[in-house]
């Protein structure tokens, strides 16, 4: 049966650049990454990917910025006070951001002064093309994956 919106799968993936390096694989996370297909949980382009696919298939796809991480923007090149910066940070390191809600950003230094930092706050994937080798493993249909949510409320 083809995968549609709704539907929750399993999939193994590797992620490479355009240069052929990678720079993600469940392999990585030692299980499958497993999401509600539609549902935002995952890069548009890979979302998109599986739609009218089924389990069993393996396929290559190649997914652009927009419907990757974004376009690269020079305007989220910021210069912060450094007073928080971690004592032995240095240009080129990442450092993890907070907004005070607990969402955090990942930020590259890309220069330190006396009393600044200049931080590169695009996610570090931003206006890059990706390639994603996918495999799928598992599928359960909306209807399925609703009806089990119902069986595990009843007998509780």
């Amino acid at each position: 049966m083809a995968i549609q919106n709704g539907d929750r799968i399993g999939v193994e993936y590797t992620g490479t650049l355009e240069d052929g390096s990678v720079f993600d694989s469940s392999k990585n996370h030692k299980k499958p990454l497993v999401f509600e297909v539609g549902a935002g949980q995952v890069i548009k382009g890979f979302d998109n990917s599986v739609i009218g696919k089924e389990k069993g298939d393996k396929f290559e796809v190649t997914v652009s910025p927009e419907e990757g991480y974004g376009e690269y923007k020079e305007e989220l090149k910021m210069e912060f006070p450094n007073e928080n910066l971690p004592e032995n940070a240095k240009e080129g390191d990442m450092v993890l951001l907070s907004d005070g809600k607990g969402q955090e950003f990942p930020s590259k230094i890309l220069e330190i002064k006396e009393d600044k930092v200049k931080l590169d706050m695009n996610y570090p994937l931003a206006g890059k093309t990706l390639k994603f080798e996918i495999l799928i493993l598992e599928h359960q249909t909306k209807q399925e994956t609703d009806e089990s949510s119902e069986e595990k409320v009843s007998q509780e």
